[in-house]
């Protein structure tokens, strides 16, 4: 089968995906290179392991008012393991069996294990965008001021994973009020202490700390036609940005910070790290996440790095 294919819900119909099948599932999802890297990963755990000898990854664009009819052939054609992009990590949550409890804290699955019965849902982005911020900023979550730019399924998690590490002041900005109260909402269920405030894109809070950083979790930036979510030009000298779309590299955010000399930096870290937990979810084994750098940089030709 050919894993750089964009696949269809009438592929799903119509094909047979034999061995052990793998995918990622969005709307849009051609840009997407998270075959490229877990198949680089799948390929190393072969080297020692012949138990992944038929394993693959897959490429699916399912539209949202399909996602429930695709999930239920999904499982029927005995897909082990799926990842959720946009728009499909929350919609998930009436349609799986089971849910860790951090998911459930989250509101949001991206990961998804097959059992008899239906899928169990995970969530391995707050992981994934920790590991990134570390990594890529020098950025740790606990003790942090973080503005977070939307309130979909990645922002959940994000949100989430920020109280959880102890961030000192979240504020959550989103261009729909009442998709900022249900953020809230999710928030209220996890234990913290971090300070929560929300805001509306056009209008940044003010009197901000002189540090923090930015994660924009919108969708603003996929299209090279998107504006910037916000003001880069409101933001106190001492904060750094971090957008999770990594297909563009350099988003109108990214490109408006680094203007203003504030470090940046994309989501391709996050989904390298989101990704191989992901992988260990489903093999049980280590995941070589350096491979997975490797193969993501080749398909958007960039230059190799470590991950």
């Amino acid at each position: 089968m050919n894993t750089e294919k964009t696949y269809t819900l009438r592929d799903l119909e119509t094909t047979e995906f034999s061995g052990t099948p793998l995918a990622v599932i969005g709307h849009p999802i051609q840009h997407s290179v998270s075959p490229a890297m877990h198949n680089a990963a799948l390929a190393k755990l072969r080297e020692t392991d012949s138990r992944f000898i038929d394993w693959a990854y897959y490429r699916f664009d399912i539209a949202p008012e399909d996602f429930a009819q695709a999930l239920a052939l999904f499982h029927k054609r005995c897909f082990l393991g799926l990842n959720l992009t946009i728009p499909h990590k929350v919609q998930a949550l009436d349609l799986i069996q089971g849910i860790s409890p951090d998911a459930q804290s989250m509101g949001a699955v991206n990961t998804l294990v097959w059992n008899e019965l239906g899928y169990d849902g995970f969530n391995t982005d707050g992981y994934g965008l920790s590991r990134g911020l570390e990594l890529d900023l020098g950025v740790m979550l606990k003790d942090a001021n973080v503005i977070l730019l939307g309130s979909g399924g990645a922002a959940r998690a994000a949100a989430v994973q920020c109280v959880l590490s102890g961030c000192a002041q979240l504020y959550v900005g989103n261009r729909t009020p009442e998709r900022l109260q249900n953020l809230l909402t999710v928030l209220g269920g996890v234990a913290g202490s971090t300070s929560t405030q929300t805001f509306a894109l056009n209008d940044l809070p003010q009197d901000l700390p002189e540090c923090g950083v930015v994660v924009n979790a919108t969708s603003l930036g996929l299209q090279a036609s998107d504006p910037a979510p916000i003001d880069v030009a409101q933001l106190p000298a001492g904060w750094k940005v971090y957008d999770m779309i990594y297909n563009p590299t350099k988003t109108a955010l990214l490109e408006q910070a680094s203007a203003r000399g504030l470090p940046i930096a994309n989501g391709l870290s996050m989904l390298i790290h989101q990704g191989a937990r992901s992988l260990e979810l489903w093999s049980h084994s280590a995941v070589d996440a350096d491979a997975m750098m490797t193969a993501a940089c080749h398909s958007l030709k960039l230059p190799p790095r470590y991950a």
